[in-house]
């Protein structure tokens, strides 16, 4: 954690211990092995190469130690099932984990997988509380005790029914898009403040006609004609019958990725479904 962080403090504070207990640890550890492992500079610590081949060399063990529950239960009890805890927000479980679920199964048919669907920051709650192993879906802001890794991008994009006015535009512009009405999320979620936050920077007045939580029925109303939304790509399956417009000249790329607790070990099943979402998880 020391290397991780750069710093004594900062993995004291994680790993909840006093400071000089953790430095005491580090000049303990580099005695036993005589060799210097870390290079201080203040507050600021740096692997020494010595430190570094230690770490690549401790890094597997710890694992192997972490997960030696799971490993044994699994090896002694092979039938006995093992529940992964995951959560995730509407998009996440309607468009990016079907697939990777249905591989996961295919692999380890006895493993119990459950979903809790979530939204904004509650998953950060679920997190912690252990209520969840991690979380899939976008995170903004990363608190010190989480760790999150970026695995998707998505870019946002303007949807309208055929036939609307600015089907056969080739560049819509802001202007353009608030002489409709919009159809969005609620206030509280991330795209609609998103969205706001855009406008009003560009001095737009704009009209939501109607809020809807899921981006299934967003999608059935725009269809309908009853307005315009605007949504990131990966709410997207192609079968819609919609227009969509990309809007990266006005809006950010938005990412998915997976939350988890910084300081706390996963269960083997659990590391086996990280992996097929993206299988250098583990890497580095």
């Amino acid at each position: 954690m020391a290397a991780k962080v750069g710093g004594f403090s900062k993995a004291a504070d994680l790993l909840q211990l006093s400071q000089p207990s953790v430095s005491l640890q580090i000049q303990s550890l580099e005695k036993e092995l005589n060799a210097k492992l870390f290079t201080r500079n203040g507050p600021k610590i740096t692997l020494t190469d010595a430190g570094k081949k230690l770490l690549e060399l401790a890094k597997p063990l710890v694992e192997q130690m972490d997960t030696l529950p799971t490993r044994f239960t699994a090896a002694n009890n092979p039938e006995e099932t093992t529940e992964i805890n995951i959560a995730a927000g509407e998009a996440s479980i309607l468009y990016l984990l079907p697939n990777i679920v249905e591989r996961f199964k295919q692999r380890y048919p006895h493993v119990h997988i459950k979903l809790h669907q979530v939204s904004g920051n509650t998953s950060i709650d679920a997190i912690r509380n252990d209520e969840v192993d991690f979380a899939v879906g976008p995170m903004l802001e990363v608190p010190a005790d989480i760790l999150y890794k970026q695995v998707y991008r998505f870019v946002p994009v303007l949807i309208m029914p055929f036939g609307h006015p600015l089907a056969s535009v080739d560049e819509v512009s802001l202007h353009e898009i608030v002489q409709y009405d919009l159809i969005l999320p609620p206030k509280h979620l991330n795209t609609w403040r998103i969205v706001d936050d855009v406008l009003q920077k560009h001095k737009l007045r704009y009209r939501v006609s109607l809020e809807a939580w899921s981006w299934e029925i967003i999608k059935k109303y725009v269809e309908l004609g009853l307005g315009l939304s605007i949504v990131t790509s990966v709410s997207l399956t192609g079968n819609e019958q919609l227009i969509a417009k990309p809007l990266s000249k006005y809006f950010p790329d938005y990412y998915y990725g997976v939350t988890m607790k910084r300081q706390g070990s996963l269960s083997l099943p659990a590391k086996n479904f990280l992996e097929l979402i993206d299988p250098s998880f583990f890497q580095g």
